[in-house]
């Protein structure tokens, strides 16, 4: 039990946090923060949160366990303004889509308190936003990825993964560069694909007459396509390095097949398919060995 979850962020993710906290009993009090006054003001009219908070580090005032629930881009921005108030009895998590920026981030800015920060990567979320669509049961039998560093303190990195596990989640530990490269490529690039399918046809002048013709196969593949700009922007941004390496196996894997189909080539193209076809029925989700 937490006396104090110091909530910063109160948008879907951060408010689903706190939601499923309240929920498992993990918490007897919710101070919240957001940069705008009105998602705080909306969080704790819901009862997301018990108490606005008017900063991030008056948020974090008396906390023993504190959520970072900003766009990776404000990390280090918020780690700053916390940083005073950061102290050994304190559990610190974030939930960031990348991890190798916000680990170097938090070596840059709390030094020697860093020992108490488990990065931490939900495998959850929706293409809504907002603190409105929180829901206690996000996170529930989903994977949370943990990237210890060397001075992470074991004492927090237990605490983290018996937190996580009672909130119904499957914890798995990797290192922070292991897990940008994985989520490169069955994550981000996924994103960027849906990004820019959905505007090459937008794009076109019949653009609009192909989209009221789309079907349910569309609609699975574009779904991801309607997530939020920003966060997107900033986790695209941030991985730039690991994005960059899978599109280049993307670009490889698409070129054999537009070269099978441009050269008439039935057999090579009907042996690409059931390549990707085989697996992909064969994969279930979370079914991959532990690292």
């Amino acid at each position: 039990m937490f006396e104090q979850l110091g909530l910063i962020g109160c948008g879907l993710m951060g408010g689903s946090f706190a939601l499923a906290m309240k929920r498992a009993g993990l918490v007897r009090r919710v101070v919240g923060y957001s940069k705008s006054p009105s998602t705080t003001a909306r969080a704790l009219q819901l009862g997301v949160i018990d108490v606005e908070a008017p900063s991030a580090l008056l948020a974090v005032s008396g906390a023993d366990l504190v959520m970072l629930a900003v766009p990776v881009a404000a990390t280090e921005s918020t780690f700053k303004a916390i940083r005073h108030l950061v102290n050994p009895d304190m559990l610190l998590l974030d939930v960031g889509s990348t991890k190798r920026d916000v680990v170097d981030a938090a070596r840059r800015v709390l030094k020697h308190d860093v020992g108490v920060f488990v990065p931490s990567h939900p495998i959850a979320g929706r293409e809504v936003s907002g603190v409105e669509n929180a829901d206690a049961d996000l996170f529930h039998g989903k994977q949370v990825i943990l990237t210890p560093i060397e001075r992470t303190q074991t004492a927090r990195l237990e605490q983290a993964t018996a937190l996580w596990q009672a909130l119904g989640c499957q914890v798995v530990q990797m290192p922070a560069e292991a897990h940008d490269a994985a989520f490169a490529a069955v994550s981000h690039l996924p994103h960027l694909l849906a990004f820019a399918m959905m505007n090459g046809i937008t794009s076109q002048e019949s653009g609009a007459n192909f989209l009221s013709l789309a079907g349910p196969g569309f609609r699975d593949f574009s779904r991801i396509a309607a997530s939020d700009p920003q966060i997107w922007r900033d986790v695209l941004l941030s991985n730039r390095e690991e994005l960059g390496a899978q599109m280049q196996h993307f670009q490889t894997a698409l070129s054999a097949l537009m070269e099978a189909i441009e050269a008439g080539q039935p057999e090579a193209l009907e042996n690409l398919i059931n390549r990707a076809s085989h697996a992909r029925a064969h994969w279930r989700m979370n079914s991959r060995a532990r690292p």
